[in-house]
């Protein structure tokens, strides 16, 4: 049986309701296709095998995608900090302390001001809850969660969530100790917990900068200063908090200057980036179909699995680092840091 009709098998014994589901008698009344134990070893020996290379691998390449990931970082955080000056690529000439210690000096002719002086917080409630929902991640940002995988049960209703427009800062209240924020791009309904900022008409400060500029680490370890919590992973950043944290701010030429030279130095990190998460789910993928088609004996693995050599106990944990869970850490908070921090 194919993976394809496996599911349509499934989805033909569960019951037509608003919720569908599997019954103890319907899984009791289900033939299953059993092989002798020899042959059951030999697959259990096969799949562990390829498993463990598989994941191996697919450890290897997230350990990659994290390096790029810092290296990319490392790239943004020079630049709108004002540690290199894009157009020369040393620093500015002359620098100014900036009043915080936590920022240290600044080029002399940058701004720095709390963050109220370029925000304010909006409550905008949606009236109807058919905005597009969007996500709000350490690792993307703010997107549509419909590009996300999530896992937790959705809404019966988003009426009454909080609404946002292009260029609003929204913050997870709950995650921002990890930078999970980022700037909208599309008007969209987020968490009614979660924090919503729209520039102030006076703010000279860029969406696209500001995007880059408070998901540094300096600014995420300044979120987590200024949180509260029983617990680290239970902290959260509220509006009179956040609006009290300095930001820097060039003047507008510079940001985009900043902007392209940010876009062009970390072109080719993104681009492996997507190269090795393609690779990933492809690793995902051939495995999900192997199995599938090994354990309802579409492949016989009895000679490959007799000519396997003795498995040596890995002394690491064979677990993925994924995100299982809601990547937006509304529900799951602590099982996404422990697998993406």
């Amino acid at each position: 049986m194919s993976t394809v009709s496996a599911i349509g098998w499934f989805d033909a014994l569960n019951n037509k309701a608003t919720i569908a589901h599997f019954t103890y008698e319907k899984f009791g009344a289900l033939g299953i296709p059993i092989p002798p134990p020899h042959e059951q070893r030999a697959i259990t020996r096969y799949l562990d095998h390829v498993d463990r290379r598989i994941r191996r691998t697919i450890r290897a390449r997230q350990k990659l995608i994290a390096l790029l990931e810092e290296q990319k970082q490392a790239v943004i955080h020079l630049a709108v900090t004002g540690q290199i000056d894009v157009r020369t690529g040393r620093p500015y000439p002359v620098y100014k302390p900036s009043g915080v210690e936590w920022l240290g000096e600044v080029p002399e002719h940058w701004d720095t001001r709390p963050a109220k002086y370029f925000f304010r917080e909006v409550d905008e409630r949606s009236l109807t809850g058919e905005e597009e929902l969007l996500s709000v991640s350490h690792i993307t940002g703010v997107t549509p969660r419909n590009q996300k995988t999530i896992t937790m049960f959705m809404a019966a209703s988003y009426v009454g969530h909080k609404r946002c427009q292009p260029g609003d800062l929204v913050i997870n209240t709950m995650w921002a100790w990890m930078g999970a924020l980022g700037i909208a791009e599309q008007t969209g309904l987020v968490s009614p917990s979660y924090g919503v900022y729209r520039p102030l008409h006076s703010s000279t400060l860029l969406p696209e900068y500001a995007d880059c500029l408070l998901r540094t680490k300096p600014f995420v370890d300044e979120y987590i200063c200024r949180s509260t919590g029983i617990r680290s992973s239970r902290l959260r950043l509220y509006p009179e908090q956040f609006l009290r944290i300095h930001v820097v701010c060039p003047s507008a030429e510079e940001q985009r200057s900043i902007l392209d030279q940010i876009a062009t130095g970390t072109g080719y990190l993104n681009a492996a980036i997507d190269r090795t998460q393609r690779e990933i789910a492809l690793l995902r993928e051939y495995r999900t179909r192997l199995i599938a088609d090994v354990v309802t004996g579409q492949v016989d693995v009895r000679a490959a699995a007799a000519q396997l050599p003795a498995e040596v106990e890995e002394t690491d944990a064979l677990v993925e680092e994924e995100v299982f869970g809601d990547e937006e850490g509304e529900e799951q908070p602590d099982v996404e840091k422990e697998a993406d921090a």
